[in-house]
């Protein structure tokens, strides 16, 4: 009984920034999830979003589940969200048109308009499938593997945008 108190006040810590109700969505696909770096995405004099990117033990590997929450900081519309994370993957590299076509019609009947304070949390589980959450509230998911890869990379990849919020998120700021 003592070890399961210890291991509840453990996961408690590491989360605590997190309501219960997003920790639970995490405990689903990620076994001991645990922030492993935190970045603040501005652009010109304008705060965008703060990005947490979490995963096992607070150890990112790419191929093993993850989730990165991105909490606004100011009011966007999902539409815009959708053709943002387009435009990004276009820059990652991506050149399929059709596949992006049907990646957006996907992520704009996902993502809703956000306020600001409001989340959406993206996990990848074992199986790279995509799993969206605003707040706390399951929106979807999307079932392709390469979108897991090509959304994801966005933030993640070596050649994203940001640069520095990528070291920051993995951890290995400069």
């Amino acid at each position: 009984m003592r070890r399961l108190i210890f291991l509840l006040s453990i996961i408690f810590m590491n989360l605590s920034h997190l309501s219960h109700a997003e920790a639970k969505n995490l405990q689903a696909y990620i076994d001991n999830p645990e922030v492993v770096g935190e970045a603040r995405l501005k652009m010109f004099f304008f705060k965008i979003y703060d990005a947490s990117l979490i995963a096992q033990n607070g150890v990112f590997v790419d191929d093993q589940p993850f989730a990165l929450k991105l909490k606004y900081l100011r009011d966007f519309d999902g539409k815009d969200i959708a053709s943002r994370s387009i435009d990004e993957m276009r820059k990652q590299g991506m050149e399929d048109e059709v596949k992006l076509a049907k990646w957006f019609q996907q992520m704009k009947q996902l993502f809703p308009n956000v306020k600001e304070g409001q989340t959406i949390t993206g996990i990848v589980d074992a199986n790279q499938v995509s799993h969206f959450y605003f707040d706390s509230q399951h929106l979807g998911k999307v079932e392709d593997k390469e979108f897991s890869k090509w959304f994801f990379n966005i933030w993640l990849a070596e050649n994203t945008s940001q640069p520095d919020m990528r070291l920051a998120l993995i951890g290995k700021s400069k």
